[in-house]
């Protein structure tokens, strides 16, 4: 890998190239979606988001490490969100087929560590889908990473980070950051989640949690959107991007460290 530059983009190589990595890169793909988030944000949050903690997790990887980087996936499956315009959406199917597409070739390349960085809670099951199938048919180790699971410490009350999921406080917060000239000021606002609601009754359902409901984003609220997207300021998401990429980093040289034992066929 000494010839290339450092984190190469895999459209960037040539097929020589590819097939000189080496053999304990990391391939990684930042699995996004486009789809409704208000009258605040753009169509691509989560996509930007995505592809912004993948830039700053760069930055803490120590030199010449062997990543190579997948182009992005930036349409997921966003069905809860269809009933607002904007949203596109890959049926489940055909993002599971996608995802294993894209393993595959990864494979047939002689990589065997995939890190699939999510950026939307609709991708969630179909990359468990996708990971296992790769798993048994490659022997591939398929890590997938969900930022929304690595709450960062003191920056945002509990009910926020576990109310506004969808609009709210985290994602405007590194939108401000990340392409601020996205972020419609003007509309920032505050509309409360049917979740909280529960919570406060002593539910144990709700839309996320023990006893979690299938739901539209209307069911949350009439606006799609949930949270105080008003506390997220920029200071906050650089933060918050900067909490996210030293994690996201530390996964990337564990999954290179990890050993992949492939499946022994009887």
């Amino acid at each position: 890998m000494s010839d290339l530059p450092p984190c190469p983009r895999w459209r960037d190589l040539t097929r020589h190239e590819i097939s000189t990595l080496p053999r304990t890169s990391v391939a990684v793909m930042v699995v996004g979606a486009i789809e409704q988030h208000g009258a605040h944000l753009p169509l691509s949050t989560d996509l930007d988001i995505g592809e912004g903690l993948l830039e700053e997790a760069l930055t803490h990887l120590p030199g010449r490490f062997p990543l190579v980087i997948l182009p992005p996936m930036a349409v997921g499956a966003s069905d809860e969100h269809l009933s607002f315009p904007g949203t596109l959406s890959l049926p489940p199917e055909l993002a599971i087929a996608t995802l294993e597409a894209h393993g595959d070739a990864v494979a047939r390349a002689g990589l065997q560590r995939l890190v699939l960085l999510n950026s939307h809670g609709g991708n969630k099951a179909v990359m468990d889908l996708a990971a296992l199938r790769l798993r048994r048919r490659h022997g591939m180790l398929v890590v997938k990473v969900h930022y929304t699971r690595m709450p960062p410490p003191g920056t945002l009350p509990a009910e926020e980070l576990r109310h506004g999921l969808h609009g709210g406080a985290l994602e405007t917060a590194m939108m401000r950051h990340l392409a601020p000239h996205k972020v419609r000021l003007d509309q920032l606002d505050h509309p409360p989640s049917r979740g909280e609601a529960m919570a406060e009754q002593g539910l144990l359902l709700g839309p996320e949690g023990e006893a979690a409901f299938a739901w539209l984003a209307e069911d949350l609220h009439p606006a799609g959107v949930v949270g105080n997207a008003r506390l997220g300021t920029a200071e906050l998401g650089q933060r918050l991007v900067a909490h996210y990429g030293k994690r996201i980093a530390r996964i990337l040289c564990e999954t290179r460290d990890m050993a992949v034992n492939t499946f022994r066929r009887r």
